[in-house]
């Protein structure tokens, strides 16, 4: 029998208290490192040595593959990001950011994630555990990434 992987899209609205340039400066691999506690990065290719259209870059996996991350879109005047990330072997995920000004220091952050399994294991996960977990992880980076924007300190998690 032939795999077909199920695609599923998890969305989450963020409101980040810092004016909109400052948030979308720090949706980098390399300024993330700033204020995501556990963040850990490897830059394979970067013109400039920071996030850009065509930038590819790497983080650690549960797994024994890196992740792989390339930017598909990096467009600095409409603030809009887009990742795709492959975890080998599990899913891959088409991430949208788009941040919309709400007042001088206020930013909206539309995100979007576009899971697809990529075995019956991750279709399975994709079905049952990904809104949770999904959830989790962006109330998480919510929460830190205004605790950076109020303080200019990574808030570290529990261990």
């Amino acid at each position: 029998m032939e795999f077909k992987g199920i695609q599923r899209t998890q969305s989450y609205t963020q409101i980040n208290n810092g004016n909109i340039e400052q948030v979308f400066s720090l949706l980098c691999p390399v300024r993330e490192k700033d204020w995501q506690d556990g963040w850990n990065y490897k830059m394979i290719y970067s013109k400039s040595g920071l996030i850009e259209k065509g930038c590819v870059f790497s983080t650690p996996n549960n797994g024994v593959l890196d992740t792989i991350w390339q930017v598909t879109q990096y467009d600095n005047t409409n603030y809009r990001i887009e990742f795709l990330r492959l975890n080998p072997e599990e899913n891959v995920v088409k991430i949208n950011i788009q941040l919309e000004k709400i007042s001088e220091q206020l930013t909206k952050a539309v995100i979007n994630y576009q899971y697809t399994g990529l075995n019956e294991e991750q279709n399975k996960f994709i079905e049952t555990g990904l809104k949770k977990a999904f959830t989790n992880s962006m109330k998480w980076l919510d929460k830190a990434l205004n605790h950076y924007l109020e303080t200019g300190k990574m808030l570290k998690k529990d261990k």
